[in-house]
């Protein structure tokens, strides 16, 4: 299964493998880090049943409401990058067009990397023709996240919903610019959670994806866009589509975003953490054989040598069950908290080995570029 990033106008690439420009937790009210304008509880109130009365099997009569609501949030993004030509000569060219939307009223954009990166110019169009220039605050390439600034105050932000709470078969609206056509609206349901590089062929292997599915129809220019619940919330950015398939696409789950936000707003990118091991799944017969009462965790298959892991005494063979306290369900779930703990940080893995269950304290090391 190959997938294409969302970004159009880079017309060199079109699968994600090949380019990441398309040529590549608890309920939060507003993200906001200085001031986001967030809708009141009424006024969410008021949202979501607008948007939910129900038509025959608890379809919504109508997203008109939610739409109207949150459009003014949601905007277009051109980039554009520097090349010299023949005679040595600066030109901007090749214009790509992704989405983005507002997270706080101060200025502060969300949007994906493969739109903005390597971006000499950005500038960001508003449903009500403004346009503005912008300038990259962070953006993150395993991650696919980006933030962005104009320099403009008391601007619309969009709430933060909690993608943890959402559910396989509930209502979402996606709002983009696919193939150019600004501000398309589509809705579906989330179709599946939890979707990782092994079930999505075709990913950057050094990524980190936990994505929603959704059968909301996303096309090329819809990424950065929001993933909306009925209540006008953000739970998700679009971010992928499966080539050559109908309504399958892909967005980056908001309680991911929220762990990056603060990291990408102080450092402009994240510096990751790593334990200094290879994992791989449980397999039935190791969970057996350890006595455990079901496949979790994560098992040891290699130690890096002089790493974090190697000096607090792990061991190929080790299942690692909980890290600094959170149960582990499978590899992917460890590589995620690992990458984001902290670089020195201090905390405690519970691990099995053989039958035996025990605790071990470990100092993370600083991840090396793969």
């Amino acid at each position: 299964m190959s997938v294409r990033h969302l970004a159009v106008g880079f017309a060199a690439c079109v699968l994600l493998t090949a380019c990441h420009r398309e040529t590549a937790p608890k309920p939060i009210a507003s993200a906001a880090t200085s001031g986001s304008a967030a809708p009141s509880s009424a006024a969410s109130a008021t949202l979501a049943s607008s948007a939910t009365a129900p038509l025959g099997g608890g379809m919504p009569t109508s997203f008109a409401p939610l739409v109207k609501r949150v459009k003014p949030s949601v905007v277009t993004i051109k980039a554009w990058r520097q090349s010299e030509n023949a005679f040595g000569r600066r030109t901007l060219d090749a214009q790509g067009v992704g989405t983005g939307f507002v997270y706080d009223s101060a200025g502060l954009l969300l949007t994906n990397h493969h739109v903005i990166a390597d971006a000499s110019e950005i500038v960001v169009r508003f449903a009500d023709g403004k346009e503005l220039a912008a300038s990259v605050v962070g953006s993150d390439k395993p991650t696919d996240v980006a933030v962005i600034k104009v320099e403009a105050k008391k601007l619309e932000a969009l709430p933060m919903g909690d993608s943890n709470a959402i559910e396989v078969g509930d209502w979402v609206v996606a709002i983009g610019n696919p193939f150019g056509l600004e501000h398309t609206v589509s809705a579906g349901i989330v179709s599946a959670k939890g979707r990782t590089r092994d079930d999505v062929k075709g990913l950057d292997p050094s990524g980190y994806f936990n994505f929603l599915q959704t059968d909301a129809s996303i096309n090329p220019g819809n990424s950065g866009g929001p993933l909306l619940n009925l209540s006008g919330q953000v739970v998700g950015i679009n971010s992928a589509v499966r080539a050559n398939a109908n309504n399958i696409g892909f967005a980056i789950p908001m309680d991911m975003v929220l762990k990056l936000l603060p990291m990408l707003l102080r450092d402009g990118e994240i510096k990751r953490s790593a334990i200094g091991i290879w994992v791989d799944t449980v397999s039935p017969a190791d969970a057996q054989k350890m006595g455990l009462a079901k496949r979790r965790g994560a098992k040891v298959t290699r130690v890096v040598t002089g790493g974090a892991a190697d000096r607090a005494g792990l061991a190929a063979g080790d299942v690692i069950l909980s890290f600094d306290g959170k149960p582990i369900a499978n590899p992917n779930e460890l590589r995620w908290l690992a990458s984001i703990a902290g670089v020195g940080r201090k905390l405690e893995l519970e691990l099995a080995r053989g039958k035996r269950v025990f605790k071990l304290k470990i100092t993370l090391d600083a991840l090396k570029a793969e």
